[in-house]
């Protein structure tokens, strides 16, 4: 519904399924789906593989997946962290080796979100073994149905199936599946990490935490303790009005990274900033949440005894999650360290 009404590409030009509209109201847009608990339609396609096919990919390619991620057709997952590259990208050992019109992939990925569900796979591969580590790898789209390609369930600490162990085994893929330039497939991976971890493109967006702030203050509102309302409480009222504050920052860290955009700017320490400020955030919330809430906090969706429907659980769990994808914690502060104090790598 949201493709179909223009809202998943807003900010991409009317050619590609867009309405070319400015960057900031497709902030706006994502800010007030969140704080209604509106589905925001942030997807890996939307924000990940549409601009850097946008940017790198064939005027085929271009015809053939925009329109359809613009409309909600379709949806990817990121072949990206293998069991011996995570954090460490570079160290990937997928192979995508040339065979005439062919590459063929043989290898693993692992922690796959959506694999088990999307339609084509956002792959990285080695095509050069012998590069140097950064310059022999490659970018494909791999139809994720295509014989070889072995799809394994991961139970997350949520009890959710999200992730999966992918396997290749010689999967045959037309050339034409290559995004951009062979062996420069780790360059437009950094274009592709700085636009999934911008907020503007929804997949970190501070917004979403400002419900669960909403929730935390409307429950210390109402519920007594001793014969006074918890929000009397100093501690209770320190905290909240310390998440609050903190979500405003960040508010500003995003519509700062819209601002670039506009101007044409990359935005690229500046997204890692802003990606960095929202998970730790939404972690900082869900902790003050477990606080307020007590013993109460660690109970999940189902208990009749769970305050808010479980949802602080939920967020408490969820939250750890979102310091790790995209790159953790640590790796954004090395990047802001590197690119944006001019500090020498560790």
């Amino acid at each position: 519904k949201l493709g179909e009404k223009g809202w998943l590409t807003m900010s991409w030009p009317k050619e590609f399924g867009g309405q070319a509209r400015p960057p900031v109201e497709q902030l706006i847009f994502a800010e007030e789906a969140s704080y209604h608990r509106a589905p925001v339609g942030g997807s890996i396609a939307v924000a990940i593989v549409g601009p850097v096919v946008m940017i790198y990919g064939s005027e085929e390619q271009k015809r053939e997946y925009l329109p359809r991620i613009a409309s909600g057709d379709i949806d990817f997952c990121l072949c990206y962290s293998e069991p011996g590259a995570g954090s460490d990208l570079a160290a990937i050992q997928t192979r995508a080796m040339e065979d005439g019109d062919y590459y063929v992939i043989s290898g693993q990925k692992i922690f796959t979100s959506l694999a088990h569900v999307v339609e084509y796979g956002w792959l990285a591969a080695r095509t050069d073994p012998e590069a140097p580590r950064h310059k022999g790898i490659s970018l494909f789209i791999v139809d994720m149905k295509t014989q070889g390609i072995t799809v394994r369930p991961l139970i997350d600490m949520l009890g959710d199936h999200t992730f999966n162990e992918v396997f290749f085994d010689e999967v045959r893929i037309p050339k034409g599946c290559l995004v951009g330039e062979k062996n420069r497939g780790w360059y437009h991976m950094v274009t592709a990490l700085d636009f999934e971890r911008s907020p503007n493109f929804m997949f970190f967006p501070i917004s979403s935490v400002f419900p669960v702030i909403q929730d935390l203050i409307q429950f210390a509102k109402e519920t007594k303790r001793n014969g006074e309302p918890l929000a009397k409480d100093p501690l209770v009222r320190h905290k909240l009005a310390e998440v609050y504050t903190d979500f405003e920052v960040g508010r500003m860290l995003a519509y700062r990274i819209a601002w670039m955009l506009e101007k044409g700017l990359i935005a690229n320490y500046e997204a890692s900033i802003a990606k960095l400020y929202a998970t730790e955030l939404a972690q900082k919330v869900a902790n003050v949440g477990m606080t307020i809430l007590g013993l109460y906090g660690p109970l999940a969706p189902g208990s009749r005894w769970a305050p808010l429907r479980g949802r602080i659980e939920r967020n408490c769990l969820f939250s750890v999650s979102a310091t790790i994808g995209a790159g953790t914690s640590e790796i954004q502060r090395n990047i802001i360290a590197i690119r944006g104090l001019g500090l020498p790598r560790g």
